[in-house]
């Protein structure tokens, strides 16, 4: 019988926050879970730890491929129909995997179920801003300014996100939004307003606080995203235009720090990718 659910966990020296991570699945009210850890390329003990936990299948990268390998990774090798990510240094609450499963199989509809989230950093809760809100069903539009959906909130058929051909593994930053651009121009989402995910961040290995840069990243998802997504008519329209918007943003930072060739490129982009669009300047 395959598991209820597959949660799968990339990994990369943070061996104490791994640890809390997984406390965080097994504290789940839904039984029959798998756990599958990746550990990728990690040199601070985290693959001989994993080796002594018998509740987890350990799987490891020699060197350092990125969190969208290590979650591609898991995903195929996971033995349920739904896979659930967590990173490292996030945490589930306990009725996580129980109430996203519950929605999914109510609706076949739906290619994920995401939630809202408890965001804490420097060990205080964030307050989260408008501009942050989630909701469900066709969202396509509404994620296009900004990544709506945290790996970590998320649950997903595994054969619509293999058939997707999951995370985008050459983009180091930008990965999940450019995957939820993919599958939520062809599926509904659904979505649970109960925050079931404790999101840690400020530390400064974080791959979004080390380039800061982030919409240069959504650019080029956007980019990719324009040129391979089956989108309408009505979705193209609207993916160009964040994508002006976005390169217009870009270009003017570039030009404060004198990079005026750059920000003629990024000024350019729209019109090569659509030179012949209908959809408005």
């Amino acid at each position: 019988m395959p598991p209820a659910v597959s949660v799968v966990i990339p990994t990369h020296n943070r061996l104490s926050m791994l640890r809390e991570a997984v406390q965080s699945v097994q504290a789940q009210t839904l039984e029959g879970w798998e756990l599958i850890v990746v550990d990728d390329g990690s040199d601070d003990g985290t693959w001989t730890w994993l080796q002594g936990q018998p509740c987890i299948r350990a799987l490891q990268h020699a060197a350092r491929l990125g969190p969208s390998a290590a979650r591609n990774r898991g995903a195929e090798q996971a033995r349920s129909a739904y896979v659930a990510f967590l990173d490292d240094d996030d945490l589930f609450r306990p009725t996580k995997l129980a109430l996203q499963r519950a929605q999914l199989d109510s609706d076949p509809s739906l290619a994920l179920c995401h939630s809202n989230e408890i965001w804490i950093r420097g060990g205080r809760e964030q307050r989260q801003l408008a501009k942050h809100e989630k909701r469900g069903g066709w969202i396509f539009e509404h994620c296009l300014p900004m990544c709506r959906i945290s790996p970590s909130a998320a649950m997903l058929r595994r054969d619509l996100l293999l058939e997707a051909g999951g995370f985008d593994e050459t983009l180091e930053v930008a990965e999940d939004y450019e995957l939820w651009l993919r599958l939520t121009c062809r599926h509904p989402v659904g979505f649970i307003e109960v925050p079931l995910v404790v999101k840690r961040g400020g530390h400064p290995d974080q791959l979004s606080m080390r380039h800061g840069r982030i919409e240069m990243f959504r650019v080029e998802a956007l980019r990719r995203v324009l040129q391979r997504a089956p989108l309408t008519a009505q979705q193209r329209c609207a993916a160009l235009q964040t994508l002006r918007d976005k390169c217009e943003v870009v270009a003017r930072g570039c030009e404060k720090r004198g990079r005026l060739e750059q920000a003629t490129r990024y000024r350019a982009m729209p019109h090569e990718i659509a030179p012949t669009s209908r959809c408005g300047a």
